[in-house]
């Protein structure tokens, strides 16, 4: 209905406002220590509550180090993610993983990563068994505005706000995907020796 119309117009609109202000704002936000562990945990509520029973979710948390984040992005970040691997398995079944491990970043691993240096990190992944992407899909999926959704369905903005989040964690994203092979995201992170505040558990 006409109604309707208007009504997921303003939501869309409402959106696409709130990741252009993210994706401005991210140089003020202050980072702290927090321990992702839990956030993911708190973010996969979310995500377990709108994902079709057809997909299975599976999660393997080894990791309790902490990191150097602003909480409400590092969960924005996570639910982004997440959200577009149930979104490229939508209307079949499927199955979407999230792990967390520890990672040592060595000389070797840092020349073939440009933007981390040595040292404790973690790392984790987000893949899905969807209906994956091409190589030119591939090249441009971080850049602001680039959807492969139809035109009501996404701004454009998710990836390019979720690599500007990790840029400014000090980390990496990185995605490996063939067609009909699925996608996966990795985020390494560095550790920090600081201790989580309650609150960030």
């Amino acid at each position: 209905t006409y109604t309707s119309g208007i009504l997921h117009a303003a939501e869309r609109a409402r959106e696409l406002v709130r990741q252009i202000l993210t994706f401005s704002r991210q140089t003020e936000l202050e980072l702290r220590p927090v321990i992702p562990k839990y956030i993911i945990k708190e973010a996969l509520k979310l995500i377990q509550a709108s994902t079709p029973a057809s997909i299975e979710i599976h999660a393997a948390l080894k990791s309790n180090a902490v990191v150097m984040a602003e909480p409400l992005q590092l969960h924005q970040m996570i639910i982004n993610l997440c959200t577009n691997a149930v979104y490229a398995m939508q209307n079949r079944n499927g199955v979407l993983e999230i792990s967390l491990e520890d990672k040592d970043v060595d000389e070797e691993f840092v020349q073939s990563h440009p933007g981390l240096i040595p040292g404790k990190h973690v790392l984790m992944r987000v893949s899905d068994s969807g209906s994956g992407m091409e190589p030119a899909v591939l090249e441009r999926i971080f850049e602001p505005f680039f959807t492969t959704k139809p035109q009501r369905e996404g701004t454009g903005l998710g990836l390019s706000v979720v690599h500007g989040i990790v840029k400014k964690m000090q980390g990496i994203i990185t995605v490996a995907s063939e067609p009909g092979m699925g996608t996966s995201f990795e985020v390494i992170l560095p550790v920090t020796e600081q201790e989580a505040s309650e609150g960030a558990r």
